[in-house]
């Protein structure tokens, strides 16, 4: 049975680009990137153009394909608001082969410098930059088939893509994503990964596969921090003891120690530095899904393992630390699931790197109008007014009610 055709969009269901006001200015620098082979000067769509559509698809739940964005093009306020003439499909297609998306990293920091942390580090017991990482994969095509017929240049499939991210969790915004094949191994692990965008001064949130003490050392060489879960079988000797407080027992902290891991690593992957070991009380689970029930990571024996070089913060700020690494987890079913990223518009690299950073940049401009971390009712009262249905005095009002960052 075949599907009911889209009904067309319409100048009333796009409203509000007034509020894209602050990146025009930004997005000039891009008007002349990929125009070095025109030498004819017949290029229609450049990559300000371009990056603006995409920023339209990400907010708007009636664009939800190329071809939705390509018929939006062809509406007379979106063509003036965004400075675009009507776009083909062929022309949104070609656009992955000519466009450079490092290029929106720089507006990526731009942007990033003027959101404001919801805690004053100078002030608090870990001034790092608290950054959770992992990777998450988002799949492009539907069937085996379609994965055998399109492979890239080097004979990848391009049937799945890995987006290592980094978050911060103080500001509540991603502030890197780098995209490698779906295969989390060799040059494209998450650990390697990570090593090669590693910085001073954060404290690096992370989950048990990135448990590897080389990694371990890089962090801590760079002057920087880590909270990580080692695996349930982990195993080490207590070098200090460290008693509990009433606070880190109400928190769930069943033992917190200095430790000696990886006694039994040859002597070039032992850790380099002192760690700490807190336990941490959480409920039991076993494996339940599989190759054809659904993905579930290791089964856990009730208690978390969570390792780390900060030595003085209290155990339960140790622990604390480690749930906020759940928000990064958050933002990637946002990521999917409300800005529509399980739908990408290329399966090409270079055309899904455009897709997540202007992805970033999406969260980044929530974040400041509201002057705060966003809701996802936030995002639905954006949707609305965008599309005409809430006016603008209904979006202020709305954002009024937000928690403002610490200035």
């Amino acid at each position: 049975m075949s599907h009911s055709p889209r009904e067309p969009i319409r100048e009333e269901d796009v409203q509000g680009l007034k509020y894209f006001r602050k990146l025009w200015p930004l997005f000039e620098r891009l008007h002349e990137v990929g125009c070095q082979r025109d030498k004819a000067g017949n290029r229609a769509l450049f990559m300000d153009q371009y990056c603006s559509l995409v920023l339209l698809f990400l907010f708007n739940p009636c664009v939800r394909s190329l071809r939705a964005l390509q018929q939006a093009s062809e509406l007379k306020n979106v063509q003036r608001k965004l400075g675009c003439s009507r776009s083909s499909l062929g022309s949104l297609s070609e656009a992955t082969d000519v466009f450079d998306p490092e290029r929106l990293r720089q507006i990526i920091g731009e942007l990033a410098a003027e959101v404001k942390p919801s805690r004053d580090r100078s002030d608090d017991l870990v001034q790092h930059v608290v950054t959770a990482v992992d990777g998450s994969v988002v799949e492009t095509l539907s069937t085996i088939a379609e994965a055998a017929y399109l492979k890239t240049k080097n004979g990848d499939s391009r049937s799945a893509w890995r987006l290592h991210t980094h978050f911060e969790v103080d500001r509540g915004v991603p502030t890197r994503i780098d995209v490698t094949s779906g295969k989390n191994s060799g040059k494209n692990d998450e650990k390697n990964v990570l090593r090669a965008h590693l910085e001073a001064d954060h404290c690096y949130l992370m989950d048990r596969w990135y448990a590897q003490f080389t990694l371990f050392n890089e962090i801590h060489s760079l002057g920087s921090s880590y909270v990580c879960r080692v695996r349930d079988n982990s195993r080490y000797e207590v070098v200090q003891e460290r008693p509990l407080s009433e606070a880190a027992r109400a928190a769930g902290v069943l033992q917190d120690a200095v430790v000696t891991l990886g006694a039994t690593s040859p002597a070039a992957a032992r850790p380099d530095h002192p760690i700490r070991l807190v336990l941490v009380a959480c409920t039991p689970h076993q494996k339940t899904g599989g190759r054809k029930g659904g993905t579930a990571g290791p089964p856990s024996d009730g208690v978390l393992r969570i390792a780390t070089n900060l030595l003085d913060p209290p155990a339960e700020i140790v622990a604390e630390l480690y749930r906020q690494r759940w928000t990064i987890e958050i933002f990637f079913r946002f990521f999917k699931h409300v800005l529509g990223c399980r739908h990408l518009l290329s399966t090409a690299r270079a055309g899904i790197e455009i897709q997540t950073y202007m992805a970033i940049i999406a969260c980044l401009l929530l974040a400041l109008w509201t002057s705060g971390k966003p809701t996802l009712r936030t995002y639905e009262m954006v949707c609305l007014y965008l599309q005409g249905w809430a006016d603008e005095e209904e979006l202020l009002a709305h954002l009024k009610k937000l928690k403002p960052s610490a200035a």
